[in-house]
């Protein structure tokens, strides 16, 4: 059996992904669950990756039912009242890239209203960085095989916070038991142009989720990063955590799905996840041979 976790890191292949957003969604209250994770990874999915420009585009789904102490609270830091149900990057290998999907953007935004009751997506137009990834597997499409959250911290506008979120990372990443650690540091949340432009989804961001600092972080499993968050190493950092942080929103990763890579897309994002994900479990290299992967690709 291959190896998921390798000792080399895969952090670079992320560098080329120059501008991007991040986009923390909730899906309609009405809606089933099991319809809305269908739709986002078999419907919505396909549509977006076959719009110009994208490079790169993953889908994080989140638990309503995480279990408790994902992530130690520091002193004085209170937990955000926020419910998600997943997270999107959309990444662009340049500027001439993301204004091309953005033209092409409407056909997708107005699909929205279908699926998400809530969709907030934050501008890094600097990109975001990854600190290490010691996945092999730079496409995964299926249940998270990491012990994966999404740490959002909500601090202050200025440079002193986001500087104190870089050294944290940096931090955290050399330890030997963060298998993933990705850093995202947003442009401030304008509520006054609110983003995207989805109508009849709600864009509004309360005082806590202006101004962020996203952290993705991975652990072999649920018991190693418990024991991490009770070591020396972490509680050092919880000092620092209460002096910059007012919020805390922790998220846990049920299952990753990669639509685009490298500016194509996956097998996910030709034919929708599902189907992938069976394609490959019934070893169905017809499906995957370019005769067959050609009459799916448009544009």
């Amino acid at each position: 059996m291959p190896q998921l976790f390798l000792p080399q890191d895969f952090g670079a292949r992320d560098a080329r992904i120059t501008c991007q957003t991040y986009s923390p969604v909730r899906r309609i209250e009405h809606l089933p669950p099991e319809d809305f994770v269908h739709y986002w990874r078999d419907v919505h999915a396909p549509l977006c990756s076959r719009l110009a420009g994208l490079d790169f585009y993953v889908q994080h789904h989140f638990t309503r039912t995480p279990p408790a102490n994902l992530w130690p609270l520091a002193s004085g830091v209170k937990p955000m009242d926020l419910v998600l149900d997943g997270a999107v990057e959309l990444g662009f290998a340049d500027v001439a890239g993301q204004d091309a999907f953005i033209a092409a953007s409407p056909i997708l935004f107005g699909d929205e209203l279908n699926l998400f009751g809530h969709d907030l997506a934050y501008a890094l137009p600097n990109g975001s960085k990854t600190y290490v990834d010691r996945q092999a597997d730079g496409a995964p499409n299926g249940p998270d095989r990491l012990h994966r959250l999404h740490v959002h911290f909500n601090g202050g506008p200025g440079k002193a916070f986001a500087d104190w979120a870089q050294d944290l990372a940096g931090h955290l990443a050399a330890a030997p038991e963060v298998l993933k650690l990705r850093l995202h540091l947003p442009e401030v949340y304008d509520n006054d142009a609110p983003s995207p432009p989805s109508p009849g989804v709600d864009h509004y961001a309360d005082e806590t989720r202006t101004s962020l600092a996203v952290m993705e972080i991975g652990f072999e499993t649920a018991l190693s990063a418990r024991t991490f968050h009770e070591s020396p190493y972490f509680q050092a950092t919880l000092s620092g955590q209460a002096e910059h942080v007012r919020h805390l929103g922790v998220f846990l990763v049920t299952g990753v799905f990669t639509f685009v890579r490298e500016g194509k897309p996956t097998l996910a994002g030709l034919r929708g996840s599902r189907a992938a994900e069976i394609i490959e479990r019934l070893g169905a290299t017809n499906h995957v041979a370019a005769d067959v992967k050609r009459l799916f690709v448009t544009g």
